[in-house]
């Protein structure tokens, strides 16, 4: 691919980017630059986690781009997931991989990190200190949204160090760009602000949409910053969210109780999912009825699907019940392949029996 089609394939999988001209002088000047996510493992992983974070990763991964999965334990660790039992986060961690595997993301051109490591390496300590020493403490309290803390809850001592640390990361693993959700925005605008003051670069961000969760939203929040939290699909709110490892009884029983108004289409989950993981991984969405409610209808394409359901064309329980049917297409091949690994079932064993603490 040339320097524009692989700007637009990175651009379908960024809803934001900082700066898209900048992305574009990347392309052109490397052929293989190096983006990263990181993941705390903390419980089991939601869709957004697995098939959407798939289908992001193997899209940039097509347009050339070294990809490194951070599987920040020791950030799990430090924001008091499961406890901050660190034995119980690393498992977890080692069940992420196992997912992706499944979910067919294209790990063979992926190199999965562990915080545990990467901490160990010379001058990331200095580096995290360096990043504290030109941020204020208020400027690192505003990045709390990246833990999936409010702005005003009371953080601990470790609450506060970890956006220095999420921040050094970036450099020390060598990143050209950050390919995090939108909820990552803000430590990844701190290192670009940092970067330079210490003689290092500023990395590009490129941020993904974090799908809704199955809950009807709130209409106010004290700090806006805070909405995002709310609305994202989360596993401290299970029935808001569908795992991978849910029976299709489950996702069904989950989606038919799910926010989806009539003819509304903002904020709409069961929208969004049609969206951003069937109509990736379908051609055509069918949506069966019987005759008397107008008969079976076929879409190929979203915005097909949205003009019919904004129109009221398209009933909310006829749509559910199609989404429900494509997404456990989609789960089941991942469920039947964590099932058949022997490591991987052992490990969704464990992490079945963990509580999951937000």
């Amino acid at each position: 691919m040339d320097t524009k089609q692989r700007l637009e394939l990175i651009k379908q999988v960024g809803e934001e980017i900082v700066t898209e001209e900048e992305l574009k002088e990347l392309l052109e000047r490397e052929k293989n630059p190096i983006a990263y996510d990181g993941f705390e493992p903390s419980g089991k992983m939601h869709i957004a986690q697995g098939i959407l974070r798939t289908i992001n990763v193997n899209k940039m991964i097509k347009a050339g781009v070294k990809f490194k999965i951070l599987v920040a334990d020791w950030f799990a660790w430090m924001n008091n997931k499961l406890g901050g039992d660190l034995n119980k986060i690393r498992l977890t961690g080692e069940y992420f991989i196992e997912v992706w595997k499944a979910c067919g993301m294209n790990v063979k051109d992926i190199e999965f990190i562990w915080s545990k490591d990467l901490v160990r390496q010379e001058g990331h300590w200095k580096t995290t200190i360096d990043i504290a020493r030109n941020a204020t403490v208020k400027r690192i309290l505003r990045t709390s949204q990246i833990m999936g803390r409010k702005s005003t809850e009371t953080l601990s001592a470790a609450q506060v160090i970890y956006p220095c640390m999420q921040a050094a990361d970036i450099f020390h693993l060598k990143c050209d760009i950050c390919q995090l959700g939108m909820d990552q925005r803000k430590v990844n605008i701190l290192a670009r602000e940092v970067g330079p003051k210490l003689g290092l670069w500023k990395p590009i961000i490129v941020s993904h949409h974090m799908i809704l969760g199955l809950s009807e939203p709130k209409t106010s929040y004290e700090d806006p910053a805070d909405r995002l939290l709310d609305l994202k699909m989360s596993k401290s709110k299970p029935d808001s969210a569908i795992f991978m490892t849910d029976s299709e009884d489950e996702v069904k029983r989950k989606i038919k109780k799910a926010y989806c108004p009539e003819g509304v289409v903002e904020q709409n989950p069961i929208l969004e999912y049609c969206k951003y993981i069937i109509f990736e991984k379908f051609s055509a969405m069918k949506v069966e009825r019987p005759e008397k409610f107008g008969g079976n209808l076929e879409f190929y394409s979203y915005q097909e699907l949205e003009k019919a359901f904004l129109q009221r064309k398209l009933h909310p329980m006829d749509l559910k019940q199609s989404a429900a049917e494509y997404l456990s297409e989609l789960i089941d091949p991942v469920r039947k392949k964590l099932e058949e690994n022997k490591t991987a079932q052992k490990l969704v064993e464990e992490i079945s029996k963990f509580e999951v603490t937000r």
